[in-house]
């Protein structure tokens, strides 16, 4: 899906509710004797310009973009690439994502949504008692399973230590390390059923055995507390370095930095910029995203959230990335219904609760379109299971074969046809059910999938935005196929074509003025004397370093590499590159002094140095041609009384 929405973006987004022009079916473009009508045209340019005010122009304009794109796709056409296997199965795939929200209960699933926004308002912490048992397990052993999860239930109602039992007992191996217990969870971070019963049972209360994909549960919950919400901090870093005393070197370092904020010698801002590694946040004084629960690491994540207001600071905070003190900058908590409903749907539809739609919009296709099962039939079925349902070659006689089994909308399904789809899967493993159980299952399964299939049939007729939007689809597969033929995968094959055009182009490919530099931060005027002095004796770097921060790990701090005057505010101020140690700089209350090594004028770039930018522009230059070339080659005409009626 990623691909398609970026690639075409002008052209692929929600379904609005627009209204459409008068006549629908009225033609706005043809293409050689390709009809595009103006409600296909409308929706699209209305999903696109939804703040646009519809002009005469606007709708022009954006009718000029939609002639090349319905030129390529008519090229694509003509070479059958609409034809391939390879199409067919992308489509196919696109088509069952497509389907899936008009494939569920509509009403079933909102109360879902809101549930789930319910439960994330909460935060539950929980420990259980696995005992494993597959779905597909005989009742035998399923009843064996439920009954030890009763009996363990039992033991601890009677006085046992929840812990001590799941750390004997417990299927889980974590448990012998956590007593079984899962810490704090929300909405969608257990299965559902598990889920569910965690947010039903009270505070200090244990569950009945509960059924999930793994096995019986028993769930103790031990507290519950509101949810987190979302936090806005700055931070500082320090990274310990690689070297002996690296990490003590890190922590006094750290110590520092908090000391000078204590004293109010610092601000946090100018402390970020001055000393913080963390490169992306230090120039915007530390600044972070907004996060909630499970976004930081859990001993940042914790500091944070134990800070209660606003310009409150962490003592330094030890994680796995390095040392941190953290500045509280705001605090909000969960978004709103409204805000979150769209991106819950979506997990909801992928969560085990969509099971729960499909069952729902099941039985309403068995109403509308009149299913029957011949209750009759089907118990001959499965008194006629034997092991061979479990090979892939399960047979029966023609007599039976031949018998109506089900009618969905008056069409029928036999036996031999369920008997079939059985077989066509080949042989089942691991299954412990009987088989006249394993039989029984698969054809309920059987007249679900029969009925979701034929509803799947009537999406285009039933539902105009479905029918559009897999045009949209289908189309733009075509183009994508196309493009990559004339223009993405040619301009990167095409190495002599890619040469020609740097060749031609290459002073838009510059290398600015630059310089091979070391960029020495000092903390003050005598530390920058102190650093001349050592650099004029020939001491290296690291000595340096050792020398002047044998003290204070904020003495010095030391940067190389090559640079344009663009990369640091601070060049601005060096009147001109030149070989040797700069006049001292005074830039945020510190004295920086840039050793030049190396001046290099400005150059073209190589071609290796610059090849993503030649193959982009490249590219354009590609399809700029191509649309000159499908303009002179197919006719096409605009119909602007129509065009011009959409408002």
């Amino acid at each position: 899906m990623m691909r398609y929405s970026l690639i075409f973006i002008l052209f692929v987004s929600f379904i609005s509710n627009s209204t459409l022009a008068q006549n629908k079916d009225a033609t706005v473009l043809t293409i050689d004797n390709e009809k595009v009508s103006v409600e296909e045209f409308e929706n699209i340019f209305k999903k696109n310009n939804r703040d646009t005010v519809i002009t005469e122009k606007a709708l022009d304009d954006y009718m000029d973009l939609f002639i090349n794109f319905k030129l390529k796709v008519h090229e694509a056409k003509k070479l059958g690439l609409d034809t391939v296997s390879k199409f067919k199965t992308e489509l196919d795939g696109y088509r069952a994502q497509l389907a899936r929200p008009y494939l569920t209960d509509g009403d079933m699933l909102n109360g879902l949504v809101k549930e789930a926004y319910d439960r994330q308002n909460e935060e539950v912490h929980a420990a259980h008692i696995l005992i494993k048992c597959d779905l597909k397990a005989s009742p035998a052993d399923t009843l064996l399973a439920y009954t030890k999860a009763v009996t363990l239930r039992d033991r601890i109602l009677s006085g046992e230590d929840f812990g001590k039992v799941a750390m004997s007992s417990s299927d889980d191996p974590s448990a012998k390390e956590n007593n079984g217990d899962l810490g704090y969870f929300t909405a969608f971070q257990m299965v559902y059923p598990f889920e569910d019963a965690a947010f039903r049972t009270k505070v200090g209360e244990i569950s009945m055995p509960v059924r999930t994909s793994y096995g019986y549960h028993l769930i103790k919950v031990l507290e519950k507390r509101p949810a987190q919400g979302e936090m806005h901090v700055a931070h500082i870093m320090v990274k310990p370095k690689l070297e002996q005393d690296g990490e003590q070197n890190a922590q006094a370092k750290i110590n520092e930095i908090y000391e000078k904020l204590k004293s109010k010698e610092l601000t946090f801002e100018d402390a970020a910029s001055k000393y913080s590694e963390d490169g992306s946040s230090a120039k915007k004084g530390g600044e972070l995203p907004w996060f909630g629960t499970g976004k930081m690491v859990e001993e940042f994540e914790r500091a944070a959230f134990n800070l209660k207001t606003d310009g409150e600071i962490s003592e330094p905070v030890k994680s796995s990335f390095g040392w941190h003190i953290i500045k509280r900058l705001g605090y909000k908590p969960l978004a709103t219904y409204a805000e979150m409903e769209k991106e819950l749907k979506n997990k909801v539809s992928k969560d085990g609760r969509s099971e729960k739609t499909r069952k729902s919009f099941v039985e309403k296709l068995k109403k509308e379109y009149n299913f029957t099962l011949d209750n009759k039939v089907a118990q001959k079925v499965y008194a006629k299971a034997d092991t061979n349902v479990f090979k892939g070659n399960w047979k029966l006689k023609k007599g039976l074969s031949k018998k109506k089994l089900m009618t969905i909308d008056g069409k029928s399904k036999t036996v031999s046809d369920f008997v079939n789809t059985l077989n066509k899967r080949g042989p089942v493993r691991g299954v412990v059910q009987s088989p006249n159980e394993y039989v029984k299952a698969q054809l309920a399964k059987y007249s679900e999938d029969q009925l979701m299939a034929y509803e799947d049939t009537k999406l285009e007729s039933k539902h105009t935005p479905f029918r559009l939007l897999m045009k949209e689809y289908k189309e733009g597969i075509l183009l994508f196929e196309l493009t990559d033929q004339k223009v993405w995968s040619r301009a990167v094959k095409d190495s002599a074509g890619l040469a020609n055009f740097y060749e031609e182009n290459k002073k838009n490919y510059m290398h600015p003025e630059r310089a091979d530099i070391i960029i020495y931060t000092c903390a003050n005027e005598k530390v920058a004397e102190q650093l001349r002095k050592l650099i004029n004796q020939g001491r290296d770097r690291t000595a340096i370093a050792g020398e002047l921060n044998k003290n204070s790990q904020l003495n010095l701090q030391i940067e190389e590499g090559v640079f344009a005057k663009s990369d640091r505010d601070i060049f601005e101020k060096i009147k001109y590159w030149r070989r040797g140690l700069s006049d001292n700089i005074a830039h945020n209350g510190q004295i920086i002094i840039v050793d030049t090594k190396t001046v290099l004028e400005a150059t073209p770039k190589k071609l290796e140095e610059a090849r993503g930018a030649v193959t982009s522009d490249y590219q354009t230059y590609l399809e700029t041609e191509w649309i000159k070339e499908l303009r002179e080659k197919y006719k096409y005409s605009v119909d602007k009384s129509v065009l011009h009626s959409i408002h």
